[in-house]
């Protein structure tokens, strides 16, 4: 692989389906790209509910319904918006199962994910669970079972959850995330130069590529 060159930071959560859609069609715009070999793409942990419960309440249309309003139809009709592109990204989505809950402990699997070169598999694993599946994110024995399904150690990955670790490494990215304004996700950063937010056409992530390439080479 040739050196990186080119850095791309995506602040993410794994309870935003949002962040699924975005993450695909990223990855069709880098997978076309001429120079993707030499892109280093950083993923950054954010919390949409950093003082959500651990333990699973409402799901996402009651809680949609409770935070927008409307009607349970009109709630209804909305997430199918979603469900649909995320569809036309060719993933299937059952947001009627999702459950919203504190994904802090699912960063810290991430962040160890990515330490130990497996972060690409446990991360579509851990959105696809929450989005398709129903899994309860901020649940140990599912976030373990996920992460040893996708190449991780299940004693390491046990251990890393009942102690602190990677806890200052999700602190630090969402500490960065305030400093530079980020306030929503999915956030793509462009070579510390380009910043978007939202599931934005596949077109407008080549074009930043792109563009970015030019401007530092």
């Amino acid at each position: 692989m040739a050196t990186p060159t080119l850095t791309v930071d995506i602040w993410s959560d794994l309870v935003c389906p949002w962040c699924h859609i975005g993450k695909r069609r990223f990855d069709t715009a880098l997978a076309a790209f001429e120079h993707r070999d030499s892109v280093r793409v950083r993923w950054r942990s954010f919390e949409l509910d950093p003082h959500g419960s651990a333990e699973p309440g409402l799901t996402l249309p009651e809680r949609h319904l409770r935070d927008v309003g409307g009607t349970p139809e009109q709630a209804r009709q909305r997430l199918q918006r979603v469900t649909d592109l995320a569809a036309e990204s060719g993933l299937t989505y059952r947001l009627d199962l999702a459950r919203p809950v504190n994904s802090f402990d699912a960063h810290r699997v991430m962040h160890y994910a990515d330490q130990a070169g497996h972060g690409e598999p446990v991360r579509e694993a851990l959105m696809r669970a929450y989005t398709a599946e129903g899994a309860i994110l901020s649940d140990a024995e599912t976030l373990i079972r996920i992460a040893v399904e996708n190449g991780l150690d299940e004693a390491g990955t046990r251990t890393m959850l009942k102690t602190g670790a990677f806890t200052d490494e999700v602190r630090a990215d969402e500490t960065l995330a305030r400093q530079l304004g980020v306030t929503g996700v999915p956030t793509f950063v462009f070579a510390n130069r380009y910043a978007v937010s939202g599931a934005q056409p596949v077109e407008l992530f080549a074009r930043l590529l792109t563009e970015s390439w030019q401007e530092t080479h």
